[in-house]
């Protein structure tokens, strides 16, 4: 049974993926500029790219603690030197919010070992953290709000 549980999981993960990317090739042909709050962190996360970290350019609005932009560097960084890509193809719009899209499917890792974690496990019915939790009609609405997302958002 622990088996089959850690292939629900490579599954789960898959999809999870799969369906991440599809949103945010989706998002991406249709955002092209910033979009809210981008306005904002794209320019001091490229700052952070460019390897500038003084105070001094710390945009005042935002208002978050700059850990996801020394993460993004330290992820897409090497990717100068592994892909020879330019500082300008790195430090774009769509490779930092690609790295937005990683961390995503971290959390989901981290979710499901916080389920593993919290549930309590009967050895006799070992099953899938989610499994009973949403009825058939919860999941058809969800299903349902995720087409209309993205039929909406690729057509435009």
């Amino acid at each position: 049974m622990a088996q089959l549980e850690g292939y629900y999981f490579s599954a789960a993960l898959s999809c999870t993926f799969l369906v991440s990317c599809l949103l945010f090739s989706a998002f991406s042909r249709a955002l092209r500029e910033p979009y809210m709050d981008e306005i904002f962190h794209l320019p001091q996360a490229q700052r952070y790219c460019e390897g500038h970290f003084s105070l001094s350019q710390w945009d005042p609005m935002i208002t978050t603690l700059p850990g996801l932009y020394l993460v993004s560097v330290g992820v897409v960084k090497p990717a100068i030197w592994i892909f020879g890509w330019s500082e300008h193809v790195v430090c774009s719009i769509g490779v930092l919010r690609f790295v937005n899209l990683l961390f995503s499917v971290g959390n989901f890792y981290l979710l499901y070992l916080l389920f593993r974690k919290v549930q309590p496990r009967n050895k006799a019915v070992q099953r899938w953290p989610f499994a009973g939790e949403f009825s058939k009609t919860e999941l058809r609405q969800g299903v349902s709000m995720l087409r209309g997302l993205v039929s909406n958002t690729c057509r435009k």
